[in-house]
């Protein structure tokens, strides 16, 4: 017969081999752990990238909306979907010579489309190419020629057709690029120059669609994006355009990624919060299973020791169970976590009602490292006491325990 040198991994993983049913038990209950650990860690990650993404991509310190149309940009801009409201197109104008605005640019918002004129329900926006600081810099990331009239630029969202087109009004348009996802509503959004809306409007009415915008002429917007001075608070400058304009409202965009970072902390503190509090248990429960099984096999250790196992030896070969214990639950938990995770992460983003932008594969390995090694530890803690408990044992009392 091949003989072959036991060292404390090898005693140890056979160990765990020959109970299976107790080795299962501690798996679950590391796995379980790994898999808070990680979801949790990923979903606070990815709700972060979000929110900077989403600030990043916004770039106005302003809108400017009709009274009473708040919440429906706010909507709009977090979440996508119906977004219409309209006020008089001369607004852009003063407010671009209110003290303190940098610079000021119109938007136009058409009604999102039902599928029985279009191949998707989206959003229409259109912008001035001659004054837009918002589109036009997150375009160029994508596509570095000018987006010309009857071109639009399609959210990342938007499902084209082969030939790289969109079915609109029964119309096909040619999607000049695809933007990178803004973790917001405008992934589900397409883009263009006024000048092609304004086409985009006049074919749809010949094939006689009509729009609510058409009560209010053609001099209508639906917003005004403005960047303040930098020496400037905006929230002083939204106060003095409220002020000077009647019939409007003003968000600042500081206030509501304020409100949403406020939102996100919190969910992100429960997360934590319940992380570490499933741990400490894991290492109660942990230590429990390991004291109970170190107890049913004294005798076994009391014959390594007769065997010339050294203490240090037996705290290695119960340190290694419950560290190999550890690691499988470890990746079993983050293996499950990603299957949950990442595949249904456009409908986790849809349920929480947060900006979401999956983190890069650079982020992520670092959670998956200390997941692992939190999982090893959580189990290395819980089978101290147990180890040094039958480290010091009496060799002789051990083996005539029961006579």
């Amino acid at each position: 017969m091949k003989e072959r040198n036991l060292n404390t991994g090898a005693l140890s993983l056979a160990n765990l081999k020959a109970k299976p049913v107790r080795t299962a038990c501690l798996v679950v209950v590391v796995a379980i752990l790994a898999f808070t650990l990680f979801g949790g860690s990923i979903l606070a990650l990815n709700l972060r990238q979000g929110l900077f993404t989403m600030t990043k991509r916004f770039g106005a310190d302003l809108m400017v909306v009709p009274l009473g149309a708040s919440e429906k940009a706010q909507a709009l801009l977090l979440q996508g979907g119906s977004g219409y409201f309209y006020f008089d197109a001369g607004i852009t104008g003063r407010i671009a010579q209110t003290e303190g605005i940098a610079c000021a640019s119109p938007q136009f918002f058409l009604t999102s489309l039902s599928t029985e004129c279009c191949d998707a329900a989206v959003q229409l926006i259109a912008y001035d190419p001659e004054t837009d600081f918002v589109v036009q810099p997150w375009i160029a990331e994508k596509h570095h020629e000018t987006i010309g009239d009857g071109q639009l630029v399609a959210g990342s969202r938007i499902i084209l057709r082969p030939n790289g087109t969109i079915q609109l009004f029964n119309h096909e348009y040619p999607v000049a690029a695809r933007l990178s996802s803004s973790a917001g509503g405008f992934d589900t959004s397409i883009f263009m120059t006024m000048n092609t809306m304004r086409h985009l409007i006049d074919q749809a009415h010949a094939e006689k669609y009509s729009f609510l915008a058409d009560r209010y002429g053609d001099a209508v917007i639906s917003t005004v994006l403005a960047k303040t001075d930098p020496a400037k608070n905006p929230s002083l400058v939204a106060y003095d355009i409220r002020k000077q304009n009647t019939g409007v409202e003003v968000l600042v965009s500081q206030g509501i990624f304020s409100t949403l970072a406020g939102a996100l902390s919190g969910l992100v503190s429960y997360i934590y919060i319940f992380s570490a509090v499933l741990w400490i248990l894991a290492v109660i429960v942990l230590t429990a299973v390991f004291s109970g099984s170190v107890h049913e096999r004294k005798k076994e250790f009391a014959l390594l020791r007769i065997l010339g196992a050294t203490r240090k030896k037996l705290i290695g070969i119960v340190l290694g169970e419950s560290s190999l214990a550890g690691i499988s639950g470890g990746a079993a938990g983050i293996i499950f976590a990603s299957i949950v995770v990442f595949p249904f992460s456009t409908l986790i983003s849809e349920r929480l009602e947060l900006p979401w932008l999956d983190a890069p594969l650079f982020s992520i390995i670092p959670v998956v490292l200390g997941s692992l090694v939190l999982s090893a530890l959580v189990g290395t803690l819980a089978s101290l006491y147990s180890a040094f408990r039958i480290s010091r044992a009496e060799t002789y009392f051990t083996m005539r325990e029961g006579e």
